[in-house]
């Protein structure tokens, strides 16, 4: 029988962090690393712009309080002239051990992608997932929606109804 296998895939589910995508992409040092956004490859020869550690403390719109970690890479998807070639994975987890020795970096904090084309609002991604090919790594990054948390966190079959529904009478305590 010849099946064709498919290249083995990592699913991150949009939630991952930093440290646990690094672990994925220490054994692939060679290899080429392509990002996939929106409908998008990004070019040969894109730059990681800056890298931000951040601390982000919240309330919603329910009056629920919450708190997180999360390391942003902003990436520019501009190939300067003449660029063949993707970033290799390893000088990828250069640019963050670089990174880490002048702003510490938390291998438990959300991972996000800032990324966007020339002439184009940055857009947020999370990584989705990550496939391993012979030559490369292609990381999946899907673009993060904004929510509700307490709608989210409602359960329909429990009887509670969305905080955000439009309401003619009572106001729901939250929006």
């Amino acid at each position: 029988m010849n099946a064709t296998a498919s290249p083995p895939t990592i699913e991150f589910g949009g939630n991952a962090s930093l440290g646990h995508v690094l672990a994925a992409l220490e054994p692939h040092g060679g290899k080429a690393l392509v990002l996939r956004y929106g409908e998008r490859t990004i070019r040969p020869g894109y730059h990681v712009t800056e890298v931000k550690a951040g601390s982000f403390v919240t309330l919603d719109c329910g009056g629920t309080p919450d708190a997180w970690r999360e390391t942003i890479l902003q990436v520019e998807d501009l190939a300067p002239a003449g660029a063949r070639e993707f970033l290799a994975v390893e000088k990828f987890r250069s640019i963050l051990r670089q990174v880490d020795r002048h702003v510490p970096l938390d291998p438990d904090a959300r991972l996000t992608f800032e990324i966007g084309p020339p002439g184009a609002a940055m857009q947020l991604f999370d990584v989705n997932s990550m496939r391993i090919d012979e030559d490369s790594i292609v990381l999946a990054l899907g673009a993060r929606s904004a929510i509700c948390k307490p709608r989210h966190r409602s359960s329909p079959q429990a009887g509670q109804s969305a905080c955000c529904t439009p309401s003619k009478t009572v106001r729901s305590g939250c929006c």
